[in-house]
C-alpha cells in the first residue's frame, strides 16, 4: 500500500500547490468521509479520496457610516474579514469555528465608544451551542479565566491569575445524551463559552481542546445575537446549529 504525506495527495489530486493544500488542511476545511483531515504531514494511503468543504460565504447584516455587522461562517478567522473590508476594524473576535454577529467599526469616533462599552460590559452578547450531556435547567457560571497566548491560544479556571468571567446558561433542546443551549456572557475572556461549559462538564460539541469527546466537522458554537448602543444584530442559526444530527 503507497502512503505519502496528506498534503501532497490532496494536492495532486486537486492539482493545486503543496502550500495550498497545507492552508486547506490547516484551515480545517478538508475530510475524509466524515472526518476532519488533521495533520498536514501525515502519512495516508495514497488512494484516500479527500472532500474540501469550502466556508459559506460572508453575509452582510447591516451597514452605514458607523458600523458593519457580518454574519461570519464557520471556518473564516475574524481578521481575514477585517482585511478583506477596507476602512473597517474589528469592535470584537470570534474564533475561527465559531459563526454569527461579527461587528466592525468604520471610523475613529465610533470605534472608541463602541470598544469603551465593550470593556464596561454593556454589549448584551447572545450565543447558541450545542454541548455533551444533558442540561434541564439554568446554570450560572462565574469562575475566573485565565489565558496563556504562547502559539495556540489556551484558557483554563483560574482563581488567583484568572480575570473575572461570568456566563450564563440555558437548555432549549435535548437529544438523546446532547443538549442545545442558549448562552448570555457579560464578559468577554478568550474562549469563555468553551473553558465554562467544559468546566461544568457539558464541553461544546467539537471543542477537542477543552474535551469534547464527540466528532464534529466543527466546535458547534454560534454567536445569535449582538445588542450594542443603539443597535441589535441577530445572525440566522446555520444548519448545523440549528438541528444536531
Amino acid at each position: 500500500m503507497a502512503t505519502d504525506k496528506a498534503y501532497k495527495v490532496l494536492a495532486q489530486q486537486q492539482g493545486i500547490s503543496n502550500k495550498k493544500a497545507k492552508e486547506l488542511i490547516d484551515r480545517g476545511l478538508v475530510f475524509v468521509d466524515d472526518r476532519k483531515v488533521r495533520i498536514a504531514r501525515a502519512e495516508i494511503n495514497t488512494e484516500t479520496k479527500f472532500r474540501i468543504e469550502y466556508p459559506e460565504d460572508i453575509e452582510i447584516l447591516y451597514q452605514d457610516e458607523d458600523i458593519i455587522a457580518i454574519n461570519k461562517p464557520a471556518q473564516v478567522d475574524s481578521y481575514e474579514i477585517q482585511d478583506a473590508i477596507e476602512g473597517a476594524e474589528l469592535l470584537h473576535r470570534l474564533d475561527r469555528d465559531t459563526s454569527g454577529v461579527l461587528l466592525l467599526g468604520r471610523n475613529e469616533d465610533f470605534i472608541k465608544r463602541a470598544v469603551n462599552e465593550f470593556k464596561n460590559r454593556r454589549v448584551e452578547k447572545h450565543y447558541v451551542a450545542w454541548v455533551d450531556g444533558v442540561i434541564y435547567e439554568n446554570i450560572e457560571i462565574d469562575e475566573p479565566i485565565f489565558t496563556v497566548k504562547k502559539g495556540k491560544a489556551f484558557s483554563m479556571i483560574d482563581p488567583v491569575r484568572g480575570k473575572k468571567a461570568h456566563t450564563l446558561v440555558k437548555p432549549e433542546e435535548v437529544q438523546g445524551k446532547k443538549s442545545k443551549v442558549h448562552i448570555e456572557i457579560s464578559t468577554g475572556r478568550t474562549h469563555q463559552i468553551r473553558v465554562h461549559l467544559a468546566h461544568v462538564g457539558h464541553p461544546v460539541i467539537g471543542d477537542e481542546q477543552y474535551g469534547s469527546r464527540t466528532q464534529s466537522k466543527r466546535v458547534l458554537l454560534h454567536s445569535s445575537k449582538i445588542k450594542l448602543l443603539d443597535y441589535e444584530f441577530n445572525a440566522k442559526e446555520p444548519k448545523d446549529i440549528a438541528r444536531y444530527k
